[in-house]
């Protein structure tokens, strides 16, 4: 028997097909080729076509179905994984009224920070874990400031993967995980956020129905059955933002377990048994895939928007794009550490949670025409984005959660040498690389959510450690001079 697990980035869709009996990866395919466009029509803003990812779901499900040979009917499940905090718009006939406001979309920042003084700091961080910020919530009121019109049509408001949800089984629906990212948990009532509903004058009426994150979502319905070729019936058992699936697919569920990212954006996320909060609310703290009222899970995350996008960049400015990601390392290791004093923020995503909601922009400082090479700077950003992350981990710090070790698969900038040593060096944390991403991890969830498994061990059937990056005490001198001329560096923009 087999799962399917389905992962919408912001970059690309990927779909992966797993082996329930063996725990391992069946097939997997990822759509487009080339990475999905993002609409700016202003700076700041990001926006994506919802119908676009399910044409990319498409043909990347007809890929995976194609390579693997398989029988569809032996698909027991399907999962899904998806961008976080995006907001989709649909009418009463489920058309989507506009294009998606995306994660990396900054244009509701001032709403949030407006509301979080009005509503209060206090008031807030103790009931929804978080500032309104820049999330979905926030995104709506934008709407309704500015698109009156939209915004007197919508049925239903969702997220990128309560799309893809309704498009499958011909629903809306949304999950208690999905509330919490989009501020719409209360933690103390585990309601609604009706404090801030109220305060945005949003209706509860257009929040979808809760489904559990676990379990019975809806069935594949004919229309989608059609489209994708699997037959009618398959049930959608599964559902989390990437960055709590990312932690799922690495087994890391109970308190102290740490996960990361390193793609488009870069993540740490660590699980939490209390109901903590940073102050400044530069981390962010939401419902673990395993968060219920009896049992306290709560992923805190902490996010660098700027991470694998600052890697493609300097490979587009410097006319590299026909090179690979392996061979830029490789020009990069010929570089040595501390790429010869430049240094990178590599901010240049929006504006960053963790920097208080600063969009300081990206900066590369120090550099010499006569001494400096196209290596310097691929090194640099990679540096730059392990600083970045070891900025964000200290703050973690602050709320008591100190891992001796992170778990990642073995994708995106952990692929690279140099980010693995200098995050490992910088931090002093070991890394542990797994063979694993985000729509295996929505396979497994699928599979458990269908209660193929008896307990929750039995999904992690196949889950292999491929590498471990140690710090090495002989180096930690050179790299924390790194890291400290880096943070002074960054202080200097806030």
């Amino acid at each position: 028997m087999y799962a399917l697990g389905f992962d919408i980035g912001s970059s690309s869709v990927k779909v992966s097909i797993l082996n329930l009996d063996s725990g391992n990866l069946e097939a997997s395919a990822f759509s487009p080729k080339t990475e999905m466009p993002i609409t700016a029509v202003k700076p700041g803003w990001a926006e994506q076509d919802p119908g676009m990812w399910w044409e990319n779901l498409k043909s990347a499900t007809a890929e995976v179905l194609s390579i693997s040979h398989i029988k569809r009917e032996q698909i027991i499940a399907m999962g899904i994984s998806y961008q976080m905090h995006g907001l989709v718009l649909i009418d009463k006939q489920k058309q989507v009224l506009r294009p998606s406001i995306i994660w990396c979309d900054s244009r509701a920042v001032e709403i949030g920070q407006k509301a979080f003084t009005a509503i209060g700091p206090e008031k807030c961080l103790s009931s929804l874990l978080n500032s309104p910020g820049n999330f979905t919530a926030s995104k709506l009121r934008w709407v309704k400031e500015n698109e009156p019109k939209i915004f007197e049509k919508i049925y239903k408001f969702m997220l990128p993967g309560d799309y893809i949800a309704l498009r499958l089984t011909g629903e809306p629906a949304t999950t208690l995980s999905g509330l919490s990212e989009g501020i719409l948990l209360d933690f103390k009532t585990n309601s609604l956020a009706n404090v801030l509903l109220e305060h945005y004058g949003i209706s509860a009426d257009l929040v979808p129905p809760i489904v559990p994150t676990f379990g019975d979502q809806g069935k594949l319905c004919r229309m989608a059955s059609q489209e994708l070729g699997l037959p009618e019936g398959i049930p959608i058992t599964y559902r989390a933002g990437d960055q709590p699936n990312n932690a799922l697919s690495l087994n890391v569920m109970e308190p102290g377990e740490i996960a990361a990212t390193a793609g488009t954006s870069g993540v740490v996320y660590g699980v939490s048994g209390t109901l903590k909060y940073d102050p400044p609310s530069r981390v962010n703290s939401f419902a673990h895939v395993n968060h219920t009222t009896k049992t306290t899970r709560i992923g805190v995350l902490l996010c660098i928007n700027g991470t694998g996008c600052s890697n493609s960049w300097i490979r587009r400015m410097t006319g590299q794009q026909s090179v690979d990601y392996a061979r830029l390392n490789e020009i990069a290791s010929q570089v040595p550490v501390g790429s010869d004093g430049i240094i990178c923020l590599p901010f240049g995503n929006g504006a960053e949670r963790m920097l208080e909601n600063h969009d300081i922009g990206a900066q590369l400082h120090n550099l010499q025409f006569n001494i400096h090479s196209q290596g310097h700077l691929f090194r640099s950003v990679q540096e730059g984005v392990a600083c970045a992350f070891n900025y964000g981990i200290e703050i973690m710090h602050t709320m008591d959660m100190k891992p001796t070790v992170i778990r990642a698969g073995l994708a995106n900038l952990f692929l690279s040498p140099i980010f693995c040593e200098t995050l490992a060096q910088v931090a002093g944390i070991t890394i542990e690389l797994y063979n694993t991403d985000g729509a295996q991890g929505a396979a497994r969830g699928a599979a458990f959510g269908a209660k193929h498994f008896s307990n929750r061990s039995e999904m992690f059937k196949g889950l292999e450690r491929l590498k471990v990056i140690e710090p090495q005490k002989s180096r930690s001198k050179e790299y924390q001079e790194i890291y400290t001329y880096w943070s002074s560096t960054l202080k200097r923009y806030l």
